[in-house]
């Protein structure tokens, strides 16, 4: 069938990617390859590819293209990396790292959207995305350690049990601050030594649970 929206994506990663800095060939193939639209409401499909956040379900959002391809390239994925998402939301953010790792385990707590999600994984045949209900904050211990972890939503602090769960080495991407504006922050673990390098100023939706804001 014919993906009417190949141009656009194609557009989107030379306009919107590449001239602010993602050099990644992995990641720029897979926000190539993955369907955006299929991820928003219908109405929606259109403005998909924009260089804008869009609403979803439960006062939530879908980060703009630039902010996912930024935070995926900074996980420096190789292929063989087991992959941990707090805040499944939509399932975009994912999906892509779906394309880039042996398996994603994501964590959301609205049902609706984590329902949401798996319906689209399952018709794109993303099987290697394991999901789960659940306060994200405390991670998902069970299969941990994770070689990478990326959080999708901004929390007042890097919650501890994020920290535990992540291998070493590994690396965990994710916003902090107050609820209006955070820092995208880089964690780095390396030989039991944590290291915390400043990305750019971001704008996400709270992280809600025990080690993130209480609602």
């Amino acid at each position: 069938m014919t993906d009417r929206f190949a141009t656009v994506r194609e557009r989107m990663v030379q306009e919107q990617l590449l001239r602010r800095g993602i050099t990644d060939s992995r990641t720029l193939q897979a926000m190539a390859e993955v369907p955006r639209h299929l991820f928003v409401d219908d109405a929606m499909q259109a403005s998909s590819y924009g260089d804008h956040p869009l609403p979803i379900a439960g006062d939530q959002t879908i980060s703009q293209p630039y902010i996912v391809a930024a935070m995926t390239q900074a996980l420096q994925l190789l292929g063989d990396e087991k992959v941990l998402e707090i805040g499944t939301g939509s399932g975009y953010q994912a999906a892509v790292l779906s394309r880039l790792c042996t398996k994603v385990y994501t964590v959301e707590r609205i049902n609706t959207l984590l329902a949401g999600a798996r319906r689209i994984f399952d018709q794109l045949h993303y099987y290697n995305i394991l999901s789960r209900l659940d306060d994200g904050t405390l991670g998902w211990a069970e299969y941990a350690p994770y070689d990478a972890i990326i959080v999708t939503a901004g929390g007042p602090g890097i919650p501890d049990s994020l920290v535990e769960q992540l291998a070493d080495p590994g690396r965990l991407v994710i916003p902090v601050g107050g609820r209006d504006v955070q820092e995208l922050q880089l964690l780095t673990k390396e030989d039991g030594e944590i290291h915390i390098q400043r990305l750019e100023s971001v704008r996400f939706v709270s992280l809600i649970g025990e080690q993130g804001w209480n609602g």
